[in-house]
């Protein structure tokens, strides 16, 4: 049986840590494969924040796709996926996906996965937002199958460190692609 396949993007915005722990809870499921695109300003980003290579990232993923390949298997609606993820989201792609901008492979995709009524999940990062970028996440979250999800970290399920936040928070952009990982906690009410 073909595993289902989600399309990972990631921006330079802040927030890799997510985005790491993202693509190994999708390794660890065997019913979905992942498909890996970085924009070019990611790989600055993780340099700085993981101090790692883009190359650790690619290697979490089924499948990598360069921002440049324009014409690669997610720039067209007939490449079966359950949608997307982008984590982290930069407000810069936030804006090209609200706009329709599409001049690499990242915004191509999201722009496939709304033309094609997939779920689009945006784990933007961004603090504060202004107007502009509020409108955009709003207008964003108008259309069906968008799923905002900022990069807030959760309490109620008593982390312990740091990295039980950031899994809690994988598992939150992955919940509306059917993946629920053992160790994620749900709100059981007080």
């Amino acid at each position: 049986m073909e595993r289902k396949r989600i399309i990972v993007g990631a921006a330079g915005a802040s927030g890799f840590p997510v985005l790491e722990a993202c693509l190994k809870i999708i390794s660890d499921e065997t019913d979905f494969a992942s498909c890996l695109i970085m924009s070019d300003n990611a790989g600055l980003t993780l340099a700085h924040e993981m101090g790692k290579q883009q190359e650790t990232y690619e290697g979490y993923a089924d499948y990598v796709f360069s921002p440049g390949e324009i014409g690669a298997l997610p720039a067209s609606g007939t490449f079966q996926t359950e949608g997307m993820l982008i984590v982290p989201c930069s407000m810069k792609t936030a804006a090209g996906i609200y706009s329709g901008y599409t001049d690499n492979l990242l915004l191509r995709a999201a722009d496939v996965t709304l033309k094609e009524h997939r779920t689009l999940v945006l784990g933007v990062r961004e603090t504060p937002l202004s107007s502009i970028h509020l409108r955009n996440l709003y207008e964003l979250s108008k259309l069906p199958g968008v799923w905002i999800v900022p990069l807030m970290m959760t309490f109620y399920h008593h982390p312990k460190e740091i990295g039980d936040m950031v899994y809690h928070m994988a598992a939150k952009l992955l919940e509306p692609f059917g993946i629920e990982p053992k160790e994620y906690r749900r709100w059981n009410g007080l």
